[in-house]
C-alpha cells in the first residue's frame, strides 16, 4: 500500500486509556492506510519530566475517571475493569520492568509486542495481578505466546544498559514530541508529526490523515 502514513504510539500498560487507544489502533492498521509502530516508552517518565501528576491525584476527577473507564470500556469493547483500589495499585506498583521488558521483546522479537503488551493490560486491568514481579512478568510472557525460554533470555534483557537506554530514549522521543501523558499518538503526514493525546482523539487522528472513522469497533 503506496504512501502509507507512519502512526507511532508511546504507551504504557500501567494506562488505562492507552489500552483502549492501544485496541482501536490495532483494530485500523489494517483498514486505514497506516504503518502503526508500537513505541513502549515510561509514563512515570513523563509525568516526571512534564510535572503532569496521575488523574487519581486529584479527587474529583478520580471520581469521574472511574465512570469514565467504565463507559469507555464498554463502548470500545475492551476489557478494562477499574474499582477504586487500582488508583493504589497504580502507585503501588510501577511498570518500569514491565516496560523494560516490552522494550527488550521489541529488540529481540517484534513480532511479539503486540500481544505482550495486550497480556500486561489484561493482567493488570481485567484479572487485578502484578506486574512488577519476575514470576509474574514471565507468566505474562507465557500468556502471550512466548517460549520459557525466550522469555527468561528477555528477561536477562532487562537490566542491561542496552534496554535501560532504549526506553530512557524512546520516551525522551515521545517528551520531544510534546507528550505530557498517555496515550500519545503521533501521525507523520504531510512532512510533519502531529500529536494526539488520549484514546479519544483517534476520530481526529482519522481527520487529519484522510481516513474514515468508523467508530472504536469497526466491523
Amino acid at each position: 500500500r503506496m504512501g502509507r502514513t507512519v502512526v507511532e504510539l508511546f504507551y504504557d500498560v500501567i494506562s488505562p486509556y492507552s489500552w483502549l487507544g492501544f485496541e482501536v489502533l490495532c483494530r485500523y492498521q489494517h483498514i486505514w492506510n497506516i504503518d502503526l509502530r508500537f513505541r513502549p516508552a515510561f509514563l512515570g517518565g513523563i509525568m516526571q519530566q512534564t510535572g503532569n501528576k496521575p488523574p487519581a491525584m486529584l479527587p474529583k476527577r478520580a471520581e469521574y475517571m472511574l465512570k469514565d473507564v467504565k463507559r469507555m470500556a464498554k463502548y470500545y469493547q475492551v476489557p478494562v475493569q477499574i474499582s477504586r483500589d487500582d488508583f493504589q495499585r497504580v502507585i503501588g506498583t510501577g511498570s518500569l520492568a514491565a516496560m523494560r521488558f516490552i522494550t527488550a521483546t521489541d529488540m529481540t522479537q517484534p513480532q511479539h509486542v503486540e500481544p505482550l503488551s495486550r497480556e500486561f493490560w489484561i493482567r493488570f486491568w481485567s484479572q487485578h495481578e502484578d506486574i512488577s514481579q519476575p514470576e509474574n512478568i514471565l507468566t505474562v510472557a507465557r500468556q502471550a505466546g512466548l517460549s520459557s525460554e525466550l522469555s527468561q533470555k528477555v528477561l536477562e534483557m532487562i537490566s542491561s544498559p542496552a534496554v535501560k537506554d532504549r526506553l530512557k530514549e524512546t520516551t525522551a522521543e515521545a517528551l520531544k514530541y510534546g507528550a505530557f501523558g498517555m496515550p500519545a499518538v503521533v501521525a507523520h503526514y504531510n512532512g510533519e508529526p502531529h500529536l494526539f493525546f488520549g484514546s479519544d482523539r483517534l476520530e481526529l487522528l482519522g481527520s487529519v490523515i484522510g481516513e474514515k472513522w468508523l467508530g472504536p469497533v469497526p466491523s
